[in-house]
């Protein structure tokens, strides 16, 4: 077994991530690879209409600019190489973009591309074939879709850099995929080497958020220093499966075993089967060890076989949507901000029918500086300031555009105290649809100096759900008198969105606390404490997984996101404070 180390830096999180990390990581003088993460259930759907209306778009057009061209020399120098999801919809198009604007400063880097997760010229096929969503059983959608794309793995970009790739730009790749491919062709694991690809996974989901694993959204922030210069990740990986997660020296922020285990759990529904296209991975034997100051060792990560379907996310239009922020003060400005909402949804409803216009498909508010997206168990208070959030949805977009106009006017015809809000306009509503597609129906393909080239994977899965869960350990004896503590004393959390589900991961800060957590959590307490986020009337679904490798706790919170993040109305549409509200449950522990 070799001993060599490869240095992976995460330098994106999405999109619009900050522009501080590519120097910052360059700087370190030890990365080999820097891996840009841009795409996400929600943004492949912006591509997709940026793609309509310009078909040579599609992709991020200011990564080149922004993240890549300035520091290239540097990069090419350190042979550091690129790998990048920026392609989303047009890989092809983005690889072009690069390689023109790197000679527009002398500069001929090779750039191969990936291609094969595109699938809109196949949405008629879906349709007739009635493919139904995976997580609410939906039929598949009667309207414009503006993307559809298969998630791939990592063994086209592992090929390309077998080429003698410098940066390779893919579409809808797993996210994790842009790590794993570089340690496939680093190390030359093969398809079966499940647990080093297990472990590769685990690599690249904790770099694939960016500053999530050292010290960005933390539990607790206030131990998190220089928020400023706050360190991007560096995964140092061993060829057994092994790494380390650390950051550049001299940077802010704190990589801990609590930050690493957040990280870890963040968007996990079964941690004992994460699935990605390579391989099914066993995230609940993973240790983590603090072996020395913002450094964590991580290991134990299993493999097991992937499945024989891929997971294919597909956007639609959706009618037409309007946000207004209208901002109430002075006294009882709650109930005037509500009262003013029903009227301005009453007054444009009137002018709807009077256009022989439709209804608004939804009607929405949220009060903010209420505890709007606590429920009922809002400490709203006596508050003299609120933005009323108010959203309403149209098939049309003139009757998205007739509420925006609309709504200013109730600053001289509706509530006292009612200032000038933010500026909003009629937007595209997308929502989402996600389906299972036999592997061997996609075909990714890998283009470098010209040359495409079919990359094989097998296609005939294996992956078989565990038989039976394993056993819940007893309740702790209380032994005496007991006292209530917030679960923030006992625990760090971590949550995230998926689809129209979201998980809170719930971690023990010491292991002889989990016990008194998990006699408290029960999915059905759970379930009880986020009641007002769960829009159907059925009984509320709500799953725990234990995850005893870092004495943690995993909640999946089914249909609980009203859509999810291209379609939800609510504020927080990606759950990034769902594990804040957890965090205050009360758990019975011993008094002495």
């Amino acid at each position: 077994m070799t001993d060599k180390i490869v240095r992976i830096g995460g330098a994106t999180a999405f999109r619009a991530d900050s522009a501080m990390a590519v120097p910052q990581l360059l700087a370190s003088g030890n990365v080999d690879y820097l891996v840009f993460d841009n795409l996400a259930e929600g943004s492949i759907g912006a591509f997709g209409q940026m793609a309509a209306k310009d078909p040579a778009g599609g992709f991020a057009a200011e990564f080149a600019e922004i993240y890549l061209t300035p520091f290239l020399g540097e990069m090419l120098a350190k042979k550091v190489k690129v790998i990048t999801n920026a392609g989303a919809l047009n890989p092809r198009g983005c690889a072009e973009a690069i390689a023109k604007a790197a000679a527009d400063i002398g500069l001929h880097p090779r750039v191969a591309f990936v291609e094969g997760d595109d699938l809109r010229s196949r949405a008629d096929e879906f349709r007739a074939a009635g493919h139904r969503d995976m997580f609410s059983g939906a039929p598949f959608p009667d309207r414009p879709v503006t993307s559809i794309n298969a998630y791939i793995g990592a063994f086209p970009i592992a090929a390309a850099l077998a080429k003698g790739a410098d940066i390779v730009v893919t579409g809808r790749v797993v996210d994790s995929a842009l790590t794993l491919g570089p340690l496939i062709h680093e190390f030359g694991w093969k398809h079966d080497d499940l647990d080093l690809l297990a472990a590769g996974t685990v690599a690249g989901h904790l770099l694939e958020c960016g500053t999530q694993v050292t010290g960005g959204t933390f539990t607790d922030w206030r131990d998190v220093p220089d928020w400023a210069n706050i360190g991007y990740p560096i995964g140092e990986c061993r060829a057994d499966g092994t790494f380390v997660m650390t950051k550049p020296p001299g940077t802010g922020g704190l990589v801990s075993v609590g930050t690493v285990a957040e990280q870890m759990l963040y968007e996990v529904s079964d941690p004992a089967a994460y699935f990605v296209p390579d391989v099914t991975c066993d995230f609940t034997g993973v240790t983590l060890e603090q072996i020395a100051p913002d450094r964590v060792l991580v290991s134990g990560a299993h493999g097991l076989p992937p499945t024989s379907t891929a997971k294919v996310c597909l956007t639609y239009e959706d009618g037409w949507r309007c946000i207004a922020l209208q901002p109430i003060m002075g006294i009882e400005a709650p109930a005037k901000a509500a009262h003013q909402a029903a009227a301005l949804f009453e007054r444009t409803r009137d002018m709807l029918r009077a256009r022989n216009l439709s209804d608004w498909k939804r009607t929405y508010v949220e009060l903010l500086g209420t505890e709007a997206t606590y429920g009922s168990r809002a400490r709203r208070g006596d508050a003299r300031e609120v933005i009323a959030r108010m959203i309403v949805d149209h098939d049309e977009r003139a009757g998205a555009e007739l509420f925006a106009r609309e709504q200013i006017s109730s600053i001289t015809t509706m509530s006292v105290g009612t200032s000038i809000g933010l500026g909003t306009s009629a937007a595209p509503l997308l929502n989402l649809f996600s389906f299972l597609l036999p592997k061997d129906q996609v075909q990714a393909t890998m283009t470098i100096d010209g040359v495409s080239e079919p990359v094989a994977v097998p296609t005939f899965g294996g992956y078989e759900a565990r038989q039976s869960a394993p056993e819940t350990p007893p309740p702790p004896e209380m032994n005496g008198a007991s006292v209530d503590v917030p679960l923030i004393r006992l625990a760090y959390g971590r949550s995230g969105d998926k689809g129209d589900l979201f998980n809170v991961g719930i971690i023990a800060r010491r292991p002889g606390y989990l016990p008194y957590i998990r006699a408290a959590l029960t999915p059905d307490a759970v379930a009880d404490w986020y009641a007002h986020v769960f829009s159907s009337d059925e009984k509320p679904r709500v799953d725990c997984f234990e995850v005893p490798g870092v004495n943690a706790l995993n909640f999946v919170l089914h249909g609980a996101l009203d859509g999810g993040i291209t379609s939800s109305p609510r504020l927080d549409k990606v759950a990034k404070a769902m594990a804040q509200q957890l965090l205050e449950f009360p758990i019975p522990i011993p008094r002495g």
